[in-house]
C-alpha cells in the first residue's frame, strides 16, 4: 500500500470519527402534547421544539396579550392602577372562567389585572379591553397590531379572552415571543402579578391554575389555558441562578399532563445546557466604521447581558466572530442592529446573534459627507 493511500485512509478515519455539532447536542425529550418549545430567554435560543409553527387554538394563553396591552396602557398613563373601570353587561355575561365582577360596578384596574392573570377571568378581560380601546373588537385590532410589531407572524386575535373563534389562533413560537417580551418589557409587573398563587375578589378565593408555582420554587409564571379544541396548555418560566428558561406546551391531555410535561422540558434544559456569559450589558464588542457621520466610529455590543446556552462540556470549544454591516451609513441610532455575532462550537456554526449600536451617531456636516463620499468611491 502506498504512503499516499495510507495517509488518505488515516485522514478519512480521523474525519469520520469527528462528531458533528448535531451529534454533540443533547437529545430532547418527547412530550405528550401537540406542540412545544423551550426558549433560553437571554439569547433567544430555541433549545427544543416540536411543530413550533403549527397554528393552534391558544385558549386563555391569549390573556398574555391582554396583560401586555394593559401594562402598556399603564406605562403610557392612559390607565392607572387605582383607576376604576365600569363592568358592562357584555363583560358580565361573558362565559367561561370568571373573576365574578358585577354588572354596573366599578372595579380598580389593579384588581382586574389580578383577575386576568391569577383567576383567568374572561369577564375581567372584557372590562379591561373596553376600558383601553372602547370595545373588545377595537381591542382585538390592537392585539393584532402589537402581535405584528413583536414579530408574531402566525397569530390572529379575535377577542381578549381566548374563547373559541375559527380566526383566533397562534403558535408555540409566537407565544414564546410574546411571553419573553412581557418578561423583558415589563419586569416589575411580571414579578408583581405572575407568581401570585391565589387571589380573592368579592369574597371568592381562586387559586392560580399554574400548578408549577407550588411544585417548583424557581417557576414564577406564566399562564394556563384550556378549551376542548386547544386541550390543556401551559406557558411556564423558571429562573435558576442567572438563567431563565421559557417553556410552551400546547395540547396536552390533562391539567396534570401539561404540568408534568412542562416541568420535564424545563428540567431537561437546565440539566443538559450550561449558561455561558459572553458579554455584559453595554460592553463594547467592537468599534465599527461609520460613513458620513459626525464621528467615524460607533461602539457595538448588546443592550442586555448576552448569555448563551451551550451543551454541557462544550464551553471551551466556543469561538466568536463579529461581522459588521458595511458600508454603515449615518445616521446610526442607539439600539439599531449594525452587525452580527457569529458563534461557532468546535469550528461548526452554532448561531448568529444581532449586535446593536451602543450610541447614536448623527449625520456629519456637508464637508464631512462630501469627504466620505469621495473615499467611498475609491473603496
Amino acid at each position: 500500500m502506498s504512503l499516499f493511500r495510507k495517509a488518505f485512509i488515516a485522514l478519512f478515519c480521523i474525519l469520520g470519527a469527528t462528531p458533528t455539532l448535531a451529534q454533540m447536542l443533547p437529545v430532547p425529550p418527547v412530550l405528550a402534547a401537540k406542540s412545544w418549545l423551550l426558549l433560553e430567554t437571554a439569547s433567544g435560543q430555541i433549545l427544543s421544539a416540536e411543530k413550533p409553527d403549527e397554528r393552534l387554538d391558544p385558549a386563555s394563553l391569549t390573556k398574555l396579550m391582554t396583560a401586555y396591552l394593559s401594562f402598556s396602557a399603564l406605562r403610557q398613563k392612559t390607565l392607572t392602577l387605582n383607576q376604576t373601570l365600569p363592568v358592562s353587561e357584555k363583560a358580565w355575561r361573558t362565559g367561561g372562567s370568571k373573576m365574578f365582577v358585577r354588572v354596573g360596578h366599578q372595579v380598580p384596574v389593579d384588581d382586574l389585572i389580578k383577575g386576568v392573570i391569577v383567576q383567568s377571568g374572561n369577564d375581567a378581560c372584557v372590562v379591561l379591553a373596553e376600558g383601553i380601546a372602547g370595545s373588545e373588537e377595537n381591542f382585538a385590532q390592537m392585539m393584532n397590531r402589537e402581535a405584528q410589531r413583536l414579530g408574531m407572524k402566525n397569530s390572529s386575535f379575535r377577542n381578549a379572552t381566548g374563547l373559541p373563534d375559527p380566526q383566533h389562533y397562534t403558535t408555540a413560537r409566537d407565544l414564546s415571543i410574546l411571553a419573553s417580551a412581557l418578561i423583558r418589557d415589563f419586569p416589575e409587573e411580571y414579578r408583581r402579578y405572575y407568581s401570585l398563587k391565589e387571589y380573592t375578589y368579592s369574597n371568592i378565593k381562586q387559586p392560580n391554575r399554574n400548578r408549577l408555582l407550588w411544585l417548583d420554587p424557581t417557576v414564577d409564571g406564566l399562564k394556563t389555558g384550556h378549551t376542548e379544541a386547544a386541550g390543556y396548555c401551559l406557558i411556564s418560566s423558571s429562573l435558576r441562578g442567572q438563567r431563565r428558561l421559557l417553556s410552551v406546551v400546547l395540547g396536552a391531555s390533562s391539567d396534570a399532563a401539561r404540568t408534568s410535561e412542562s416541568l420535564k422540558l424545563l428540567n431537561w434544559g437546565f440539566l443538559s445546557y450550561d449558561a455561558l456569559s459572553l458579554y455584559t450589558k453595554g460592553q463594547t464588542i467592537s468599534s465599527l466604521r461609520v460613513w458620513k457621520g459626525s464621528q467615524n466610529q460607533v461602539k457595538a455590543g448588546f443592550e442586555s447581558d448576552f448569555i448563551i446556552a451551550l451543551p454541557k462540556g462544550l464551553a471551551d470549544k466556543i469561538s466568536v466572530q463579529m461581522v459588521s454591516q458595511q458600508p454603515l451609513m449615518a445616521p446610526v441610532q442607539a439600539g439599531q442592529t449594525i452587525g452580527t455575532l457569529k458563534v461557532s462550537v468546535d469550528g461548526q456554526p452554532y448561531g448568529d446573534y444581532p449586535v446593536v449600536a451602543l450610541e447614536t451617531v448623527p449625520v456629519a456636516g456637508l464637508v464631512g459627507r462630501a469627504f466620505d463620499t469621495v473615499k467611498l468611491w475609491f473603496n
